[in-house]
Order: C-alpha cells, then structure tokens, then sequence
C-alpha cells in the first residue's frame, strides 16, 4: 500500500473500485483498502460515481459484516470506454473521469442558466404589463415559452429515459 501514500481525489478512488470490481469486491473492504489515503466520505463518493460507469451491487452476495458486493458490468464499462474514446480528444495524462465530471458540472449549468433565463423573462414580462407596455410584455413572454421549451429539452436528455443522468 505505500504506492498509495498520498490523498487519492474521489475521480482515482472511482478508478480504483472499478480496476478491483471487475473480480468482485466488499463495501467494507474497500474502505479498509483506501483507509490510509480516502475517508469513508470519499470512498463513498467515489463508489457512487464508479456506479455511473458500470458498478454494481449484488444483493445475493450481500454480507452481514462485509455489506454489499460489488462488481463491474464489463460490457457497460467496455462501451463506455469506447464512447469516451469517441468522443473525447484527451491529451497525455488527462484523467477521463475528472474530465466527465467537468463535463458534467457544465451541462448542470447550462440546464440551470436556462430555467434561469426563463424565470427572468416571464418576469420582465409581468413588470412590463405593470408599466403598461403589452407589446414589449408579449416578446417577454413569449421568449420566455421559447426559453422554456429548450430548458425543457435539455433537462428530458439529460434526466430522462436513456438521458445522460437517465434512471
């Protein structure tokens, strides 16, 4: 274990649980394996993000001391890894998993500054009727239907079924 000397971010700490998944292995031995350099918060952390990439639980498996056992959907993580590859130009040393992770963060804000967006139109709207101007309302309004309508797209691929953060 003195390779693993220093603090792991929660991104390695995935990278690892995914590598000693693919033989299958125990919650609890995971957190005596990263004790040394992860605290239960971040291997906890780290297990759900290696659960968006192939991770999972077998209840059969579970045990009362040990908790639940995990394992790695090789097909899952083989086309994810192709994906990734497809998809993102990486440079030498770049770590893919903190790179989604930024990806991801984006997106959230992009789905944020829209919803955002729309709120403040309708808004602008409603203070221009108050003003007395309906033409200069009606653009506000009906941008905000428009802006609404791409937050509502956005939020469907990324939340809905088959999404990015799809269930």
């Amino acid at each position: 274990m003195s390779a693993l000397s220093a603090q792991l971010s929660v991104t390695e700490l995935s990278q690892r649980i995914l590598e000693m998944a693919t033989t299958g292995v125990y919650r609890e031995s995971l957190f005596e394996t990263f004790r040394p350099v992860a605290t239960k918060r971040q291997v906890r952390e780290a297990i759900a993000l290696a659960k968006q990439f192939g991770l999972r639980s077998d209840p059969a498996l579970r045990d009362a001391e040990l908790g639940t056992y995990y394992q790695v959907e090789l097909g899952k993580v083989a086309s994810f890894q192709a994906a990734v590859e497809q998809s993102l130009q990486l440079q030498a040393g770049e770590d893919v998993a903190a790179r989604l992770a930024t990806m991801t963060r984006i997106m959230q804000t992009m789905v944020r500054v829209a919803s955002g967006a729309a709120i403040a139109l309708f808004l602008g709207g409603g203070v221009c009727v108050l003003r007395g101007q309906a033409a200069t309302a009606v653009i506000f309004w009906s941008s905000a239907v428009c802006v609404g309508g791409v937050w509502m797209v956005q939020r469907q691929l990324l939340l809905g079924e088959g999404g990015v953060w799809g269930k």
